[in-house]
């Protein structure tokens, strides 16, 4: 609690524009925490994901290209 008390007393001693500065600092200090406490990526779940989803997506690809293909037709004759 040393350090809050300090704090509240140095800022008694400030002008409104370094307020405003502390403000925006602070309001920094939050935002930058948010992402210091994302977890991290962990790659081995992603690669056993992706090997999980690969044949599926694939599959729908295939499936989709031939309807991209008349897509194509179709605009090609107009």
């Amino acid at each position: 609690m040393a350090v809050k008390g300090h704090l509240v007393k140095e800022l008694d001693t400030l002008g409104e524009h370094q307020l405003r500065e502390v403000e925006e600092y602070v309001a920094f200090l939050k935002f930058r925490s948010r992402f210091m406490a994302l977890p991290s990526v962990d790659e081995e779940e992603l690669t056993k994901l992706y090997g999980e989803f690969a044949e599926e997506d694939r599959q729908l690809a295939e499936e989709g290209i031939a309807d991209y293909t008349n897509g194509l037709a179709k605009e090609d004759k107009q």
